[in-house]
């Protein structure tokens, strides 16, 4: 048992004994996010008991970290000051992330203890399209003036940064708030108070638009190595930033999502553990009955061959080495290229140079497994030679097709503005199985004259 887990059971153990002054000093040093973790494994009449004995400062940072079926847990047991000090306190973005994951009803409760100012910059917020720069923006950052000085902007910065979601990155902007330039706190440190900060800005300033993709924004933060990303209407004004916290999560998110889909499974936004059986089996089938009925394509060209199976027997044994071969073929490269697609190392303009490529590599792989399965054939079945030349041959073109497919697919699915995710494995497979099947018999009639 790690330290972690030590401690946790310390922690429950104060819950049972109702050693609650003793568990507010342990919380109070713990860090948001594993109090946070604690409280989500507690039993739920207990949850808003032990959220409601943190610190003002801690309790707020804890709860834009909570799981959102315990948000609501909470939200529907406080009462209303405390939801207003929590929806006041919370970072604009947490606190859209929030409403994006509650019921209705509960949205509007918790709008209602908001301010004016806070309600509409919400709403604001919650304009902007799913999975789009804006829906992941936060508006807590530092804005300054280029004809302020140096002297000025630190001051501004002691005045107003300690609500901002991050003060190394500043902003420079003009009275229409058009975004002008940018400077880091290190700028400020080296240069005299009496610098303007006209003279010291990076100009070629690094941004995203309110309605970019927000994988698009990843790719951003991946090329630069940002902290903090800018985030400009269509008139170049300046509405908010993404920070790099925010950045990690939609990796996850989109890593998660495209897993499932290459897994042949419909995305589900909630943990594992957290999500009920019928729920995973509703995501499951879908694609699984997609993939048997387009299996049964693989059935009928068996079915029209059974005569051969009947006239030289052998031919079954390799069907199995020809299907998993270029599946797995297919697999590997459709893994390749959905990821150079998600880093932004493979785009769409490549699709020629992606496939030649792949066909070299296809060519070297299949004359590799070929030669290796020839050798083994000649030895195993001596005297059917053209058998084993049917069999290698057959293997040799379906990974070369297998390979073709996986570097297409995707990148066909990305041109029809569909995820490329969902060309992976499972349907790559299914299709590689019926072709290889198809040139595997078409060879054995052809070369070994069974009809």
């Amino acid at each position: 048992m790690d330290e972690k887990e030590l401690k946790q059971q310390e922690l429950m153990q104060l819950v049972e004994d109702k050693k609650f002054r003793l568990l507010k000093d342990e919380l109070s040093e713990m860090n948001e996010f594993d109090v946070a973790e604690f409280i989500g494994e507690l039993e739920p009449d207990k949850m808003v008991v032990v959220f409601r004995m943190l610190p003002k400062e801690l309790a707020t940072d804890v709860f834009a970290c909570l799981e959102p079926d315990v948000q609501q847990r909470i939200i529907s047991d406080i009462n209303d000051r405390e939801l207003h000090t929590i929806i006041e306190d919370l970072m604009i973005d947490d606190a859209v992330d929030m409403l994006e994951e509650l019921p209705a009803n509960v949205v509007k409760r918790v709008l209602q203890q908001a301010t004016p100012a806070t309600r509409a910059q919400i709403n604001e917020f919650l304009k902007y399209p799913e999975n789009s720069a804006g829906s992941i923006m936060t508006a807590e950052y530092i804005a300054l003036k280029k004809t302020m000085t140096v002297e000025d902007a630190f001051a501004y910065i002691r005045a107003y940064g300690e609500d901002k979601e991050i003060i190394y990155t500043c902003y420079v902007m003009d009275n229409k708030r058009t975004l002008e330039g940018v400077v880091t706190i290190k700028d400020l440190l080296m240069n005299s108070y009496d610098t303007l900060i006209e003279s010291i800005m990076d100009t070629h300033v690094i941004k995203a638009v309110t309605t970019q993709d927000r994988e698009e924004v990843v790719e951003l933060f991946n090329r630069y190595d940002l902290m903090s990303l800018p985030v400009v209407d269509h008139e170049n004004r300046l509405v908010g930033i993404v920070t790099v916290d925010d950045v990690v999560d939609v990796m996850e998110e989109e890593a998660t999502e495209d897993f499932e889909k290459m897994a042949a499974i419909l995305p589900s936004e909630k943990p594992y553990f957290k999500t009920s059986v019928l729920e995973i089996a509703k995501k499951r089938i879908p694609w699984l009955l997609v993939l048997m009925i387009s299996s049964m394509v693989t059935g009928t060209i068996l079915a029209k061959y059974e005569e051969a199976f009947q006239i030289l027997p052998i031919l079954v044994t390799f069907i199995p080495m020809l299907m998993d071969t270029g599946g797995n073929a297919g697999s590997q490269t459709s893994t390749t290229i959905i990821r150079g697609m998600a880093i932004g190392e493979i785009e769409l303009s490549d699709v020629l140079k992606a496939w030649w490529k792949e066909i070299r590599v296809a060519l070297i792989v299949g004359f590799v497994l070929s030669l290796v399965n020839f050798i083994r054939l000649v030895i195993q079945y001596p005297g059917q030679e053209l058998v084993s030349l049917t069999v290698v041959l057959s293997l040799f073109l379906t990974v070369l097709i297998a390979k073709s497919l996986g570097c297409l697919l995707p990148m066909a699915a990305k041109k029809l503005n569909l995820d490329p995710a969902i060309m992976a494995s499972p349907l790559i497979t299914t299709l590689v199985d019926a072709i290889s099947l198809s040139i595997y018999f078409g060879l054995a009639v052809a070369l070994l004259k069974i009809y």
